[in-house]
């Protein structure tokens, strides 16, 4: 095979897994604004009650989340180097830890649910029902937890589609549900939280049915036991996506909260906005998930070429499909917060920030496929460091500046924000940028 036949061969490859994972990403954005709109029908207070524990819910994902990016990585790696043993053996170990994470989390999200909305801030009117609404969708904790750690081992089988499948009936459901339990049946809220918990049991169970049906994971239960020398490779390359998640997130809270203090409907049109951005970079999340596979089954066949390939691949595809993004939402970004706002003035103040944010999507796409990059590579402490650093050292403390010193308006926000996704861009981009770099990243030894 030439080499041209090979780059195109990887093409294909990349695009084939990237599909799949961009439309359960876009979907699941979609449906979970279709969601928010159901409940947000109900009144301020619902709405408030569904949303205040969102950051913590938020964080507990983020804990199955980086451990579904350790899974991902090492598993991959074997794909890679055929070792169909070792494939097995770390399968088992992320069945241990996708139980024993689910059950750890729902005990403590049960237990915490009274009191999670009275720390969050909530009003004592919704404190009642926010809190039920917690515990309600915290009972399927193990099965959110296979969705995420099992359907990555899945996807590190380079088998994107049932994930795919999975999670587009799982949304399908929790909308019907929430039709019928919040309109039909009128549980309000509870109807909401009783919607989101069966569809959350349902694709766990479903994302456990296809990863005992995968051949290449499937384990006997005699077995299966705990080996703590992979449970260590394990944490070293998960605990630092970990700490990156919750930094990001305590970044996330305090950056709404300075912007919060600007007034009713500047914080209004900055939280439309964000929300609305969302489905524009979501495709790049999808792409990345893709390339991770491949860079860790690119290394565990040892083949440096194929490693340096993938990643040349990955880069000019997300950063071309952000391009497109960006100009879409530059040209629809009126119209699209009207969707969200019937207030003119939230309307073009958001599309002003969306605009603005449009222009920096293909330095967006570059972050967030190089952190893939470095995800498949088990390169995480490096990940969690260009992240804390971009987000305290630029966004927060410039939108501090921005806000409390300066007094300046939202546009200076968004653009601490944009600085912030640039700055993490050529953060990545600084450990290739020469040849020794790029070697010393891509080693296959």
């Amino acid at each position: 095979m030439s080499k041209r036949e090979g780059r195109a061969d990887l093409l294909h490859t990349l695009i084939t897994l990237s599909i799949p994972t961009v439309i359960e990403e876009v979907l699941a954005t979609l449906l979970q604004y279709v969601d928010t709109a159901m409940v947000g029908r109900l009144g301020e207070q619902a709405t408030a009650s569904v949303s205040i524990t969102t950051t913590i819910n938020w964080l507990v994902g983020s804990m199955a989340g980086a451990i579904g990016t350790a899974v991902l990585a090492m598993i991959s790696r074997a794909v890679g180097s055929g070792d169909k043993d070792r494939i097995r053996r770390l399968s088992g170990q992320a069945f241990f830890l996708a139980t024993g994470c689910g059950g750890i989390l729902g005990s403590i999200c049960l237990f915490l649910s009274p009191y999670i909305p009275v720390w969050m801030g909530a009003e004592k009117a919704i404190q009642a029902q926010a809190s039920a609404y917690f515990f309600i969708i915290s009972i399927p904790m193990v099965f959110r937890t296979y969705t995420t750690i099992l359907g990555a081992s899945i996807r590190a089988t380079q088998n994107t589609r049932t994930p795919m499948m999975i999670s587009m009936t799982a949304n399908g459901l929790n909308v019907v549900l929430n039709y019928v339990l919040i309109y039909k049946v009128h549980l309000g809220v509870t109807g909401a939280a009783i919607a989101s918990a069966v569809s959350y049991s349902v694709s766990g169970l479903l994302m456990f049915y296809a990863y005992r049906k995968n051949n290449l994971l499937r384990w006997e239960w005699g077995s299966l036991s705990l080996e703590i020398p992979l449970m260590k490779e394990c944490a070293k390359i998960g605990v630092p996506v970990l700490g990156t998640s919750m930094t990001s997130c305590m970044g996330y809270v305090v950056f709404a909260g300075l912007v919060s203090g600007m007034g009713t409907t500047i914080f209004a049109a900055h939280s439309i906005a964000v929300t609305a951005e969302t489905i524009f970079y979501i495709p790049g999340y999808g792409l990345r998930t893709a390339t991770s596979a491949l860079v860790g089954a690119a290394l565990g066949e040892r083949n440096q070429e194929k490693l340096k390939e993938t990643g040349n691949l990955s880069v000019a595809l997300t950063v071309a499909l952000m391009c497109l993004s960006g100009l879409t939402l530059y040209l629809v970004a009126y119209p699209l917060m009207r969707l969200f706002t019937p207030s003119e003035g939230v309307a073009s103040l958001g599309a002003a920030m969306l605009r603005l944010v449009a222009l920096s999507e293909p330095f967006f796409g570059l972050m967030i496929v190089l952190e893939g990059i470095f995800y498949g590579l088990g390169r995480t402490k490096y990940a969690f460091m260009a992240e804390t650093f971009s987000m305290w050292g630029i966004r927060i403390f410039f939108t501090f500046l921005c806000v409390k010193v300066w007094n300046l308006d939202l546009t200076a926000v968004w653009l601490c924000m944009i600085g912030d996704n640039v700055c993490k861009a050529l953060l990545f981009v600084l450990p290739v940028m020469t040849k020794k770099g790029r070697d010393r990243l891509f080693c296959t030894e």
